[in-house]
């Protein structure tokens, strides 16, 4: 499985990491034709060699040519519907987009569909986020990993930082703040981390094949101003730690447990079941199950929380062994393989793609 590392030791931003994936290898010229799928202009792209403290990277650079209007979300949106993109694509661009949307609805207290967009509302962002979808799915990374997100302090304008958006975008991602008075995470680093990353972890345990290196805009005297990102095949661990994370519950409404059970799963749950149990008193109960990585620990919790009427959650670490999975599509529509050991255990069609011929 061919699986991508994002090395955030100096932070990232949405340029950065483009660039990160140029030099990695994708084609610049395929980049450029996708983009005009998108009813944009006023911008033209270059992409050229740095270095910064010694290491040679990309820079990427979108240099705005015409004044470009204000947009919201639904403009955005609107870009994206619109575009001749992959469907996949428009999918996850959507999804960027809209998690930015709440995050910035959120810090300035107005609803989504009249939030004005900042940062990320300027061509050059909407270019490095739905490029960054364009190249993920072009190199065809399968999982992402990140490290843990160094975070800069200090002020930027009158704002201070992180930005308030991006520190909204960032809840429940690892981070890690360092003494630097500079803007190390912007809001589209922190949108391209918070809904491409798998997982916030070291380097996982994998086949590395090549590095590359995504050159910032500064020229710090400390840190250099560097992105690098590392991809290579997964190799299978014996053991794959998870979470299972339990509560009894035997007072709530049953209708709330289909909105209990999507707001498990939005928030990283790998799975969810319900068993009935016979509890105290003499209740019938049901017992709630979920697993799920550290990472997404603090969230499940949180939900379980919010959305029952537990007033405690036991949880504990297990091993899981899995398979390997592949995605293939036959005849537009998905069926899953599963491998072990190389080889192909079992077949099995993605009932969402075909159950109308089930």
């Amino acid at each position: 499985m061919k699986i991508l590392y994002i090395d955030c030791f100096a932070g990232i931003s949405g340029d950065m990491f483009l660039g990160a994936l140029l030099d990695l290898g994708l084609d610049v010229e395929y980049l450029k034709r996708e983009l005009k799928k998108i009813s944009l202009s006023g911008y033209s792209i270059s992409v050229r060699k740095e270095q910064r403290k010694g290491i040679t990277g990309t820079r990427f650079i979108v240099d705005v040519t015409e004044v470009q209007k204000e947009r919201h979300l639904k403009d955005i949106l609107g870009l994206i519907n619109k575009s001749g993109l992959s469907a996949s694509v428009k999918k996850r661009s959507i999804e960027l987009f809209t998690l930015l949307g709440k995050a910035e609805a959120k810090v300035h207290g107005a609803s989504l569909e009249t939030v004005h967009f900042h940062e990320v509302g300027a061509v050059d962002s909407i270019i490095d986020t739905i490029g960054a979808v364009i190249g993920i799915e072009k190199m065809g990374f399968k999982k992402i990993f990140a490290s843990r997100v160094r975070l800069g302090g200090g002020m930027l304008g009158a704002m201070p930082l992180p930005a308030p958006a991006a520190a909204e975008v960032l809840k429940g991602v690892p981070i890690e703040g360092v003494d630097r008075q500079v803007e190390m995470v912007t809001p589209t680093g922190a949108v391209l981390l918070k809904g491409l990353v798998d997982k916030f972890c070291g380097l996982p345990l994998m086949s590395l094949e090549k590095s590359g290196y995504g050159i910032g805009g500064r020229d710090d005297k400390d840190i250099p101003n560097v992105l690098r990102v590392i991809a290579g095949e997964a190799e299978t661990a014996d053991d794959s730690p998870v979470y299972v994370i339990e509560t009894n519950i035997d007072d709530m409404n049953p209708q709330r447990y289909g909105v209990l059970m999507e707001g498990l799963f939005s928030q990283g749950a790998l799975d969810v079941f319900w068993t009935a149990v016979q509890m105290k008193k003499n209740r019938p109960g049901v017992l709630v199950t979920v697993l799920a990585e550290k990472a997404n620990l603090e969230n499940i919790l949180g939900v379980l929380f919010q959305k029952t009427t537990t007033f405690g959650v036991r949880y504990h670490e297990v091993k899981r062994r899995i398979l390997d999975r592949e995605t293939k599509k036959v005849k537009g529509k998905r069926i899953k393989i599963g491998k072990y050991n190389g080889k192909i255990i079992t077949i099995k069609p993605e009932y969402e793609d075909w159950k109308d011929a089930l």
